[in-house]
């Protein structure tokens, strides 16, 4: 079973150059200052349901390029003291959670028996860092095209899901801006909706977040070369998120460079804005064509175990941090 059976919103026919104006013109609304990150998302989902994305392939090339970007620039709102307690306070955590997440997704997977490398795959990209995982691990695995497809679905849909549950929960159980800002980084996949929900929290949470899901990120590294040894791929197909250290080296400008303080609150309100452009644009790749050969059993893989890091994260932040 999977998600053809499902009734999806009849598409209209649209010329292409009105299809091609209009996006645009909604990519611009998301860059402005009237749409919040989860706003921004629903807008290109319901925009992928509707009008389509006619610049489907660039929009995919802009994500990535756009969000690392944005993630520097969010760098110039932290000072050392700051990044380094954050990143203190979630190491032991996002240990547990990357190697308790892999491990029960591999018991699961085999468990459901679902293809060992869509298996690798969804876990690897629950435990560190969605997308950027997957696009890592696949080639040292030598997963095809399908099998990417499949993951990288999977977690672009419940990131979807995090942007708007997250918050609300958080707010339900009354969570201080730190214990948020380490819940969303340890459990939500990918860095655009932990920094999109964190941002709707607060200031405090967005900066906690987006340092400790950036020291999770470098955790692709050694997670990789397990699974190059393990797979016998090869090592020199290892990605390495090299945009991290600019990430560094913004927050010790904006520690020890004075002058740039005065700048730093604009460098941070246009980085938020091109994050409310990335979760657009990855809205709108989230048509039901995209994610209708999604089965059942992966997306179940999916769901429990990012269920499990996300309560299991929770409880310990609740008890352990103020």
């Amino acid at each position: 079973m999977n998600l053809k059976s499902y009734n999806v919103l009849p598409r209209i026919k649209w010329n292409i150059n009105l299809k091609k104006f209009l996006f645009i013109l909604l990519g611009v609304l998301s860059f402005s200052t009237l749409l919040s990150p989860p706003y921004a998302l629903a807008l290109g989902i319901f925009t992928a349901q509707t009008l389509g994305n006619p610049f489907l392939l660039s929009s995919q090339k802009l994500v990535n390029w756009l969000l690392k970007i944005a993630v520097i620039g969010l760098g110039f709102g932290l000072d050392l003291t700051t990044a380094l307690k954050a990143g203190k306070n979630g190491f032991v955590l996002t240990i547990f959670s990357i190697s308790a997440t892999i491990l029960l997704g591999l018991l699961i997977g085999k468990f459901l028996g679902i293809d060992k490398k869509i298996t690798q795959l969804i876990s690897t990209g629950t435990a560190i860092c969605g997308g950027s995982a997957i696009a890592a691990v696949s080639p040292i695995i030598k997963a095809n095209a399908q099998q990417i497809s499949i993951s990288i679905g999977i977690v672009f849909l419940l990131n979807s899901v995090a942007l708007f549950v997250f918050p609300l929960v958080g707010h339900i159980l009354e969570l201080s801006q730190t214990q948020f800002g380490l819940w969303s980084a340890i459990a939500i996949h990918d860095t655009s909706s932990v920094v999109g929900a964190a941002s709707v929290y607060g200031d405090q949470a967005l900066k906690i977040a987006t340092t400790v899901k950036l020291a999770r990120a470098l955790w692709i590294l050694p997670i990789s070369l397990i699974f190059a040894f393990l797979s016998k791929g090869a090592c020199n197909k290892i990605h390495i998120p090299y945009f991290i250290g600019f990430f560094i080296l913004a927050i010790l400008a904006n520690s020890y460079i004075p002058v740039l303080q005065s700048f730093s609150p604009g460098i941070i309100y246009i980085s938020k804005l091109f994050l409310c452009l990335v979760l657009f644009l990855i809205g709108s790749t989230l048509n039901y064509k995209s994610l209708r050969n999604i089965g059942m059993k992966p997306l179940l893989l999916a769901i429990s175990i990012w269920i499990f890091i996300a309560i299991a994260s929770l409880v310990i932040i609740m008890n352990e941090i103020s």
